[in-house]
């Protein structure tokens, strides 16, 4: 027989089981289908298995595992380790820090960046970090040989001191050494038991953190920001001992250390997915008021937007997206294409060079106001204003594929003087860089979910309010794509330049339907269940004919 008359046979076979082993009974009575459930590894299986090996190791692997040998059990139990890797249950469906999922901006004061408060070590220390989507590693000034000051009054928007990092105050710490599979350092380490340095240069010019990586716990919460109510969680995680810092981190950007977020092993994200904890996504939301929300765990609502990350020369190594056209108003540019990193560690967004003079000449064309320049400032494309409120401004959108779209809801910021707004300007810069970044000021009003698992960036609109409560909004998609149907939440609710609609009044339930319907549904229900079974095992018995002529 040939081997495609012994694969059409294996499927004849299979479909001939389904159907007869489904038991139907078709009528008034009540329908009942069953199949029989057979393990991998019994007799009955092997039977069904046709053999394509030519030798004799298939018959013997099936002999020993039939006789549960030691190689029985290990196959067995590999299947389980790969099933506990899919991280099909994790342990909690959000955390956050401890203190609370609230992050905020302090202004000028602190760089414009986001922070938020977290707690490490045994006995637990807090820390004020920024927030960094655009690099890797959590440090903290420790240790310090070339530290920011870190105390309150060195900073207006504070009103109490920062704190420094000492590993040997903490009975969880430990140093990582130079043979730990994280430590890059290594290789120019004089013996494998050194402690593990480290030193990162950021993007601005200048700034950079080095000093020791040590592993110690991070204090989350999952529950709601009532801390009351909250289960603790310690995290195993890696943290670098900041002993000595540069540039706008020594100029008060990141006084009190830094939480990278990004797609690297050694970043908070990935150590809590790979615990298990929770699933490798996080989200983040920037409101109008300087105030956020930041979720491990987090995979958003399924009304969201997205786009997948795209790779760097074959690598995800960031959070890169690709955007196909800018829209200022109704009017969508040609040749506005580029790549962006979405950054939550840039204040502002920085476009390559051509695609930031047809997008700014576009946007000039559509503003009613007197163009001006400012002092000090270095936008090109600023405006005076009268008024203490903005005048009406063309949106802008970015397209992105399948017809996803962003719209940036405030591009622009208002300039203060004396006696108060005198103007202002669209926040964009340009790069001679082939990438841009998109930065904190075009995702304001935002929740930001960063897919890691499924390599996407997902958006909806959001007044950042605390998901670790459920009555207010769905922690995460439906699975498989399923729509959910909970009470409709502010975020479902509103449109962007629409009132908000009130939510549907649920109506009575219909009456329960007799049981005779009930039964003929129900046998109408397994005819349809059994359609696709029935047309594949005639199609099976066509082609068999058509290859061996015998049926």
């Amino acid at each position: 027989m040939s081997a495609r008359s012994a694969q059409l046979l294996f499927h004849f076979l299979t479909a001939w089981l389904v159907v007869e082993n489904a038991g139907v009974s078709v009528g008034l009575a009540s329908t009942t289908l069953s199949l029989k459930l057979i393990h991998r590894f019994s007799d009955e299986a092997k039977a069904l298995k046709f053999k394509s090996e030519t030798n004799g190791a298939s018959s013997w692997a099936w002999a020993e595992r039939r006789k549960r040998s030691m190689d029985y059990y290990r196959v067995l139990l590999s299947s389980d380790f790969q099933r506990q890797k899919m991280k099909l249950g994790a342990h909690y469906q959000l955390l956050f820090p401890s203190q609370g999922s609230k992050t905020m901006s302090f202004g000028n004061d602190f760089g414009w960046l986001h922070y938020t408060w977290i707690d490490i070590g045994t006995p637990n220390v807090s820390f004020l970090v920024a927030l960094d989507t655009g690099s890797d590693l959590l440090w903290v000034p420790c240790d310090c040989i070339q530290c920011a000051p870190l105390s309150g009054g060195s900073y207006s928007s504070l009103d109490r001191d920062l704190n420094e990092y000492n590993p040997s105050d903490s009975t969880t710490s430990k140093h990582l050494s130079c043979s730990h599979q994280l430590c890059e350092s290594g290789s120019n380490c004089k013996s494998p038991k050194e402690p593990c340095s480290y030193n990162i240069n950021y993007y601005t010019e200048s700034t950079s953190s080095s000093g020791l990586l040590v592993q110690d716990v991070l204090h989350l919460g999952s529950g709601s920001d009532d801390t009351s109510k909250n289960t603790s969680v310690q995290a195993p995680v890696i943290i670098g001992c900041g002993m000595k810092q540069s540039g706008g981190y020594l100029e008060g950007v990141a006084p009190d250390g830094l939480m990278g977020l990004g797609l690297g092993e050694i970043s908070v994200p990935s150590f809590l997915a790979k615990a298990g904890l929770v699933r490798n996504s996080f989200s983040m939301c920037f409101n109008e008021d300087k105030s956020g929300r930041i979720f491990f765990g987090d995979l958003g609502p399924a009304t969201q937007q997205s786009t997948s990350f795209l790779p760097l020369d074959g690598i995800y190594k960031t959070y890169i997206v690709g955007v196909e056209a800018c829209c200022i108003g109704n009017s969508c540019l040609k040749q506005t294409s580029f790549r962006a990193m979405i950054d939550s560690g840039a204040s502002f967004t920085f476009l390559p060079d051509e695609v930031y003079e047809k997008i700014s000449e576009e946007f000039d064309r559509h503003v009613n106001t007197t163009r001006s320049s400012f002092e000090g400032f270095p936008w090109k494309y600023c405006y005076k204003s009268s008024s203490q409120e903005l005048p009406k401004l063309p949106s802008v959108t970015l397209m992105f594929p399948l017809n996803n779209s962003f719209v940036v809801h405030n591009p622009v910021f208002m300039i203060n003087g004396d006696q108060g707004v005198v103007g202002f300007c669209l926040a964009i810069q340009p790069t001679d860089e082939d990438i841009g970044t998109i930065g904190q000021n075009f995702v304001t009003g935002y929740r930001l979910v960063y897919d890691r698992e499924n390599l996407k960036l997902a958006w909806s609109r959001s007044n950042c309010q605390d998901l670790g409560d459920s009555k207010t909004m769905p922690l995460t998609s439906p699975p498989n794509g399923t729509q959910s149907n909970p009470l409709p939440t502010n975020e479902q609710q509103r449109t962007p330049g629409e009132h908000a609609v009130a939510p549907a009044v649920a109506g009575r339930n219909p009456s329960k339907p007799s049981a005779a319907s009930t039964r003929l549904i129900s046998s109408r229900l397994c005819l349809l269940r059994l359609l696709p079974e029935l047309l594949l095992l005639l199609n099976i018995i066509s082609a068999f004919k058509l290859d061996t002529g015998i049926l």
